[in-house]
């Protein structure tokens, strides 16, 4: 999947949804970022457990940076339009679970993106949020520290590079399922298949 930041909560009732929506395309607008605006207002229905297929909120995509949802279901919850697309009707609860797991790839975005993204995260999820998980691949959430993120990014570099480089000169064998394939691949890629 490549260098990401994984996170979910919900918004918090006694906020500002406009507030927020202004602030974070304040943000896009400095950093002349493209966003969408969905809805500034909830419904008078909302924070209920049942939800509309409306999504409220704002989303806004970096330079070389997946699209980041600050987006909201009626219930509160964070979520996206592919999300409520893909999970909202669903009567499976394990691919309902996904309907409220929120991700965005940084690893072409680069450090500075990243980072920014992260203090962005802080501030808003502080501000407006209730509930807020947010999970770093780069570990920049947790320390705060440039170096260590820069360390991440040099890892998930290489290992994309690795893993290209492997399919590019190590050839699926005859009969070899992909599933085969891949863990051969990934065997040779790590420390462990090249000992």
């Amino acid at each position: 999947m490549g260098l990401s930041i994984h996170y979910s909560g919900r918004f918090n009732p006694e906020k500002s949804l406009k507030e927020m929506v202004e602030e974070l395309s304040d943000i896009c607008k400095t950093y002349n970022w493209k966003y969408s605006i969905i809805n500034t207002n909830f419904p008078d229905s909302a924070f209920t457990e049942d939800i509309n297929n409306e999504i409220y909120g704002i989303s806004f995509t970096p330079p070389e940076c997946e699209t980041v949802s600050m987006s909201f279901l009626s219930n509160g919850r964070l979520s996206s339009r592919p999300n409520l697309k893909i999970f909202g009707n669903s009567d499976n609860a394990d691919y309902k679970a996904y309907l409220y797991m929120l991700s965005v790839k940084t690893q072409y975005a680069g450090i500075e993106v990243h980072a920014l993204l992260i203090e962005i995260f802080r501030h808003i999820s502080t501000k407006y949020l209730l509930d807020f998980k947010l999970t770093d691949d780069g570990n920049y959430w947790e320390t705060g520290d440039l170096n260590e993120l820069g360390k991440q990014f040099k890892n998930y570099n290489m290992l994309l590079d690795n893993f290209c480089l492997g399919l590019e000169t190590i050839p699926k064998l005859e009969n070899e399922n992909l599933e085969a394939y891949l863990m051969r691949l990934f065997k040779y890629i790590s420390k462990e298949g090249r000992k």
